[in-house]
């Protein structure tokens, strides 16, 4: 299997047991995104010698017995509705075209402090308002599987970058199906979280009250994975709920 074919917890394991490096990850999915973005548009904004650099730095620690994070070395996708420090958030409009972000959205927080490397921020439909990611400044995001047809919206790009392999988690959000009809039109895994357990602090929301970020990823044990990090209490955000991180994985093996 090719090194960007891989799911998360696959290439934490090729990382953590050198038989790969974090770079040679990278690597292989910028090496994708060049040959396959053309014609799907899964991105806005790319960040590749940022995120080469990162890499370095996971195979530093890793090199120098130090412990890296349940993300080491793992690329990451983020919709372009959640804020990123000095990375371009523009909700796929022309509106923001020029909003570089002052901080990091919580989310982002927590995927840097288990040393997961942000590569680029996805389409969507402009500020979220879509159902087909067919309204983006930057043009429309083609289905992977048949570039004729749409991947769902509004997080369109975060679910196809997942299906071509142009990522291996990616982060999306959803007020009315804006993470779980992209999912199912580009046949990967996507989870609106329970309200108030993912905190919303730096995400430039469509509707307030009811718009959750959530995990786009290739396997269910990605998903669970994705979710220990990024949920837990934020003091930052009102609607967040008061309760300590979980490890998700721990319960894809019991009963319904």
């Amino acid at each position: 299997m090719k090194l960007q074919e891989l799911t998360a917890h696959e290439t934490i394991r090729k990382i953590q047991g050198n038989e790969a490096t974090a770079q040679e990850c990278v690597h292989a999915i910028f090496e994708t995104i060049h040959k396959r973005e053309p014609a799907v548009n899964a991105y806005v904004t790319l960040i590749e010698q940022e995120a080469i650099k990162q890499a370095k730095q996971i195979d530093k620690k890793i090199a120098g017995g130090k412990t890296v994070g349940k993300l080491g070395g793992v690329a990451i996708a983020i919709k372009d509705a959640i804020c990123t420090k000095g990375i371009a958030t523009t909700c796929s409009s022309r509106m923001l075209k020029d909003f570089i972000p002052p901080y990091d959205a919580e989310v982002i927080t927590r995927i840097k402090q288990e040393d997961g490397i942000i590569i680029g921020k996805t389409n969507m439909d402009e500020f979220a308002m879509g159902s087909s990611t067919e309204t983006s400044h930057f043009g429309p995001t083609r289905n992977p599987w048949d570039t004729s047809r749409v991947p769902g919206g509004s997080s369109g790009g975060s679910a196809a970058c997942i299906a071509t392999d142009e990522a291996v988690l990616a982060l999306g959000t959803d007020t009315g199906g804006s993470i779980r009809c992209p999912a199912s039109y580009c046949s990967v895994v996507g989870l609106k979280p329970t309200y108030g357990l993912v905190s919303r602090y730096g995400l430039i929301a469509y509707a307030n009250s009811l718009e959750q970020i959530g995990p786009m990823t290739k396997d269910v044990y990605d998903c669970a994975l994705f979710l220990s990090v990024i949920a837990g209490h934020d003091t930052k955000d009102g609607t967040s709920v008061t309760t300590a991180q979980k490890d998700y994985t721990s319960y894809l093996k019991d009963d319904v």
